[in-house]
């Protein structure tokens, strides 16, 4: 296992966000940091994608900011060029995995079965996404699929929030979680970062009880 990906091992919950403007980025990426989640990652679902990585990798180089729902080679080359340390996508592409691999990129591909997890080891890798999780099977899913690849560790993402994360947080074979509970668009949307850092402070403080 890479050094960031350890890295997001240790923080635990890994907020997903999407931001529709870039000026939010900084803003939002410092509530994370005081909220005790120095990690994010934003999604290529909006234009202001790239722009708001680039922003939060210059203005806070410490914190683990990567890029979600990358569907393309193209979209992660930007999406590292822009300053992204880690490469997630909802599904397994094998041309994104390996571009990653070849590239160098810390890339975490979705699964859902026993047959995309075995493409994954195929590239050798041993982190792979679930999602979306909770519709998938959630932590007995995870529990059932991992018993024969006892190797690969999971980042659930999908269906994942306050109520649930403690479960998935126990299991060992849990890297850690995906979620946008702490993050919610109508609190960016709204400049309500103090109340998003008040979230994080919560969900980072599940991870502490959890996991010491």
């Amino acid at each position: 296992m890479n050094d960031t990906l350890r890295q997001i091992g240790k923080t635990g919950i890994v907020p997903v966000v999407v931001l529709n403007k870039a000026d939010d980025a900084q803003p939002l990426a410092e509530s994370l940091i005081k909220g005790g989640l120095p990690c994010a990652e934003v999604t290529f679902r909006t234009d202001a994608a790239e722009e708001s990585i680039r922003a939060i990798a210059k203005k806070f180089p410490e914190m683990f900011v990567g890029a979600g729902t990358i569907l393309t080679p193209e979209q992660a080359d930007r999406a590292v060029d822009a300053g992204a340390k880690f490469i997630v996508s909802p599904g397994f592409n094998p041309k994104v995995v390996e571009h990653c691999i070849n590239k160098g990129y810390p890339v975490t591909p979705g699964i859902m079965t026993p047959t995309e997890l075995e493409m994954a080891l195929g590239f050798g890798l041993d982190v792979v996404k679930f999602f979306p999780a909770e519709n998938a099977g959630g932590l007995k899913m995870i529990k059932a699929m991992s018993a024969p690849y006892t190797m690969m560790k999971f980042m659930p993402t999908g269906g994942i929030n306050a109520n649930n994360v403690k479960d998935y947080l126990a299991c060992d074979k849990i890297l850690a979680c995906g979620g946008s509970w702490m993050v919610k668009g109508d609190l960016i949307n709204a400049g309500n970062f103090a109340e998003i850092e008040r979230l994080t402070r919560e969900a980072s403080n599940i991870v502490k009880e959890i996991r010491g």
